[in-house]
């Protein structure tokens, strides 16, 4: 059985997304999910859900090996970032496999500061005429790492950061949970 951990600093909707998709698979299960943000909606989510949910400060999360110490103990085989933004200790993307999803398409509108409204917001200031969604692997670096799959939608003249967010989510809970199963059973 694979075991998937998910990070999460916000509502959680991918999360649950995730969660569900999972719900009774026969070789992969989500573990629990951990978020930075004790007020975080993911987390009651989760246990909901019926999975596991913890808080973790950012401080005891760049400071401390409490997280990664307990995912080795937890035998993880990917950690899924779902709307996490702080930058992974050096550690965690060295000992285990690590992918995110951003709502731009990368290379562009990626890096610190680059989520949600504020990517929306640049891409319609640009006149782009597409958008969409990139799944990569997580390197030491901000929305870098090998890109695993691309979608994308029409930006139209119309769109707002709103309209333009709406398109991107669904394209996000259409792709994820797959492209997650298939990274999976791609490896031993």
């Amino acid at each position: 059985m694979k075991k998937i951990v998910i990070l999460a600093s916000g509502s959680g909707s991918n999360a649950e997304n995730i969660i569900r998709f999972f719900q009774h698979h026969p070789n992969i299960l989500v573990d629990s999910v951990w978020s930075n943000k004790q007020e975080a909606f993911v987390l009651e989510r989760a246990e909901r859900l019926n999975i596991e949910a913890h808080y973790f400060s950012r401080d005891e999360f760049i400071s401390t090996d409490r997280l990664f110490n307990e995912f080795k103990k937890r035998e993880i085989d990917l950690i899924v970032l779902a709307g996490f933004l702080l930058l992974l200790p050096q550690k965690f993307v060295r000992e285990f496999l690590v992918v995110n999803i951003h709502p731009a398409l990368l290379p562009s509108y990626g890096g610190k500061g680059m989520y949600g409204a504020h990517i929306h917001q640049a891409v319609i200031t640009n006149k782009e005429i597409e958008s969409g969604i990139t799944i990569h692997l997580v390197d030491e670096v901000y929305d870098h790492g090998k890109v695993l799959f691309q979608a994308k939608c029409v930006v139209d003249p119309q769109d707002t950061p709103e309209s333009l967010a709406k398109k991107i989510h669904e394209l996000e809970m259409e792709h994820f949970p797959r492209t997650i199963e298939a990274l999976l059973k791609s490896k031993p």
